[in-house]
């Protein structure tokens, strides 16, 4: 579709009180989102894993850091999601992009990541 539809802000919805699982789902996104930033997809993730020398790619895929501490998860959980369900641009193509019944091209939208003059970006990995 050429035009926006809508602005508004939609997002996860999780159960109320559930700050634990709140947590998940919105670190979870975000790493999918830092997934795609930085080239990292279900492919490749194997490889960028034992290969990456960025140390924000060796921290979102659990080589170093601690990113899942507090959330409960192990340490590879962010390659986990990403070698089973791939990164942001994946999902979105699969279920609403140009690889679905849908056929919603991402290119020029909101969409898209903000290096690509869309509004979606992942939080600081740090």
């Amino acid at each position: 579709m050429p035009e926006t539809i809508s602005k508004e802000a939609l997002s996860f919805a999780v159960k109320q009180n559930d700050s634990e699982w709140a947590n998940v789902v919105k670190w979870t996104f975000a790493a999918m989102v830092a997934a795609e930033e930085f080239g990292v997809n279900s492919q490749n993730v194997e490889k960028m894993r034992d290969e990456s020398k960025s140390p924000v790619v060796r921290r979102l895929l659990g080589v170093e850091g601690d990113l899942n501490t507090g959330l409960g998860l192990p340490q590879d959980w962010a390659f986990q999601v990403i070698k089973n369900v791939g990164n942001y641009g994946e999902v979105y193509e699969r279920n609403v992009g140009t690889d679905s019944v849908l056929g919603l091209d991402r290119e020029g939208t909101l969409n898209a990541l903000w290096t690509n003059g869309g509004l979606m970006y992942a939080k600081s990995f740090r």
